[in-house]
């Protein structure tokens, strides 16, 4: 699996890659840079992109991230939602989890937001069960 650093330009909200290894730049779709900016900006934690299309994956990207308590992860699926709504008139096919606030989904359909809190990302292991994607780690 191969890791790679992505920093988010918060005025442009487009990810660009750092390179640890010899590859070209990542580049993702601007609903999941925007997503991922979105998360950011509610201050989401250990975000992570695992591109998943080498990986035959029933989506092309999982935006993974943390919140720290049920009003913040809350929060961050809200800003995601809004963002996408308002910036590229794009609204998820299913979300989940908004009523527990422990692992929202929201299911775009060719990429998969996942808000977790710290104990539901340690247990389901996404990231683990995952372990073919490209993951990109990112950084504001």
């Amino acid at each position: 699996m191969a890791k790679r650093n992505v920093s988010i330009d918060k005025p442009r909200r487009t990810a660009v890659a750092t390179k640890t290894t010899r590859r070209a730049p990542a580049k993702f779709p601007k609903a999941v840079t925007s997503a991922v900016g979105a998360a950011l900006a509610k201050k989401a934690e250990d975000v992570v992109i695992l591109d998943l299309r080498k990986a035959g994956g029933f989506t092309d990207f999982f935006v993974i991230c943390t919140g720290g308590n049920a009003r913040q992860i809350a929060a961050i699926a809200d800003g995601v939602r809004e963002t996408l709504k308002r910036d590229l008139d794009e609204r998820p096919t299913l979300m989940e989890g908004i009523d527990r606030s422990e692992w929202i989904l929201l299911d775009y359909f060719n990429f998969v937001v996942h808000v977790f809190s710290r104990e539901c990302r340690a247990f389901y292991g996404l990231e683990r069960l995952w372990g073919a994607a490209e993951r990109h780690e990112v950084s504001e």
